[in-house]
């Protein structure tokens, strides 16, 4: 039986900010910045948030369905870090605005980065449980970190460039056109390990060594058990692409590096060269969009199907690592027609759609994003606050966020 992504989609704001123009007004050391390898970063907009964004990742997928179809999606799962709310789960809101029929499970994961894995695999098993066949799974990986303050330090001056806004959304079933998973072929790694937390969901706080060194360590591991799991598995010729969970692109590089010295003894040329070949496709999207925490793992694979040559079927190796921690090595098939049918959706053009803000307008977001703390009661946002990035939006049948009201979020398509 074969199982996977049938479709996937992402949605990552109507504005963007050259991280460029951002260390140099931060006075970032500029050798430091070079190793993130980022350029851009979304910047979230007062009128989204994590259920705007996953609803807008979705609906292009949703609206390509037949209504027989849209029916057979029989569990709708939101994956993320951050979340909105205690107790209610963000897929209620999701499964609302989609129109999605009442006959189905919703309900939410939260894992730090490692979130939309873990969704894709509960999505994945259920289908392969054929508990109710013929069903699907819609899984969706949405986080945000709103901007409050810049106090200064180093460790929050390199998280700022990094730090985006999005979601991905993915269909799951038994028609795996976009990715075909290979079954059984998973390896998890995971301890108890404080290398970074939310304490609330618009503040992060850890130790960024702390969760290098953990990110290598999984990184070796679930791949090293995946080994066992999987006989004759190679690191280097198994694979032919790798998609990392991608906080910023100097920390991929610095994994594959890692691994390719341990698993391959190679050289630093034969590294680079692997590194180019089997690596980059991943990053373009990563490297315009920022770290969207569960999001991101997947985002990676997005990137990797559109920037790939899938002449022919070719696998891909995927590492997935949340803060904490938990990790894994999974893998799948790529064809040239899942390729084909990802470029409907055209996720360079909507990444290329964003406005670029000023470091000025920048700034001024956190002022609003102080206002939209976890927890508030009621507020009105203002869509007139930034024009430039609203037309991105208005008049094509975008979901914003528009209004809290007694703690109930309300959405609005313009």
């Amino acid at each position: 039986m074969k199982v996977g992504i049938e479709a996937m989609n992402i949605y990552c704001g109507s504005a963007a900010l050259n991280v460029e123009v951002l260390a140099k007004h931060r006075n970032l050391d500029t050798d430091r910045f070079t190793n993130l390898l980022m350029k851009e970063k979304t910047v979230p907009m007062p009128y989204e948030d994590p259920i705007s964004n996953g609803v807008n990742a979705a609906k292009p997928i949703i609206d390509s369905l037949s209504q027989e179809e849209r029916d057979s999606i029989d569990m709708v799962i939101t994956c993320t870090e951050s979340g909105i709310d205690f107790g209610k789960s963000m897929s209620t809101y999701i499964h609302h605005y989609l129109g999605l029929s009442r006959n189905c499970r919703l309900f939410e994961l939260k894992n730090a980065c490692y979130s939309g894995t873990a969704g894709f695999q509960m999505g994945v098993n259920f289908i392969l449980s054929q508990a109710a066949p013929g069903k699907k799974v819609l899984v969706v990986a949405t986080d945000i970190m709103r901007m409050i303050e810049v106090d200064g330090s180093m460790e929050v001056s390199f998280v700022e460039p990094s730090s985006g806004s999005g979601a991905v959304a993915m269909l799951i079933s038994d028609n795996p056109v976009v990715f075909q998973i290979d079954k059984g072929a998973n390896g998890y790694y995971g301890y108890e390990v404080m290398d970074t937390c939310r304490p609330v969901p618009d503040q992060e706080a850890g130790d960024a060594d702390l969760s290098l060194l953990s990110y290598l360590d999984c990184c070796e591991n679930s791949f090293k058990e995946y080994q066992k799991r999987v006989e004759g598995c190679d690191y280097q010729s198994t694979f032919n692409y790798l998609a990392f969970h991608t906080p910023f692109g100097g920390m991929v590089k610095g994994a594959h590096r890692t691994n390719m010295r341990k698993f391959k003894k190679a050289n630093p040329a034969s590294i680079e060269a692997d590194f180019q070949e089997r690596v980059v496709p991943s990053l373009e999207y990563c490297q315009r969009v920022g770290n969207i925490m569960g999001a991101t793992t997947h985002l990676a694979l997005a990137s990797t199907i559109d920037n790939g040559n899938f002449d022919q079927p070719k696998r891909l190796g995927i590492f997935s690592y949340g803060s904490g921690c938990c990790s894994e090595f999974y893998s799948g098939i790529v064809t040239k027609q899942g390729q084909e049918k990802q470029k409907k959706f055209n996720i360079a053009g909507h990444l290329d759609d964003r406005t670029l803000l000023s470091m000025d307008e920048y700034e001024t977001t956190f002022e609003v994003n102080n206002q939209l703390k976890f927890g508030t009661k009621n507020f009105k946002i203002d869509t007139s606050l930034y024009p430039k990035a609203f037309n991105h939006v208005k008049g094509k049948n975008k979901l914003i966020f528009s209004e809290i009201e007694d703690y109930h979020r309300k959405y609005e398509w313009v």
